[in-house]
Parts: structure tokens; C-alpha cells; sequence
């Protein structure tokens, strides 16, 4: 085997094992993370939509004079 090949097989191995380091951190991390279960954050985010309905303007429409977004009419004359 060459200097050359024996570099890059030490290098690669070096990279495998800081890979490795930063994935055991991040699963360490995520392990000690408070977990909720799903049935409770469901009932949350129903309570909060149920709590703000009335700034929902998907569920009650915004005045069309106050809606930036309508469309522009526009008046055509012809000659």
C-alpha cells in the first residue's frame, strides 16, 4: 500500500469517527428532550384554533375595502 492510499484510508476513517461522534450528540440530545404525547398536542392546537376562529380570515373573510389583494378594476375606454 502507498503513503497516499494509507492518507486517504486515515483521513476517511477520521471523518467516519467525527461523523459518528456528531450523530451520538444529536441522539443524546433528542433523548433528553421533554416529549408530549401527539393526543395532547392535538388538543392543543384545536383549543388555540377554537380560541383565535375570529381572526381566521379563511374562516370569516376579510372586508374587501380593507383587503390589500383584491383586484384592481380596471376601466377600459375605447375611442
Amino acid at each position: 500500500m502507498g503513503k497516499t492510499k494509507m492518507k486517504e484510508l486515515v483521513s476517511n476513517s477520521t471523518t467516519n469517527i467525527s461523523q459518528a461522534r456528531k450523530a451520538v450528540e444529536q441522539l443524546k440530545m433528542e433523548a433528553y428532550m421533554d416529549r408530549m404525547k401527539v393526543s395532547k398536542a392535538a388538543a392543543d392546537l384545536l383549543a388555540y384554533c377554537d380560541a383565535h376562529i375570529g381572526e381566521d380570515p379563511l374562516i370569516i373573510p376579510v372586508p374587501a375595502s380593507e383587503n390589500p389583494f383584491r383586484e384592481k378594476k380596471l376601466f377600459c375606454t375605447i375611442l
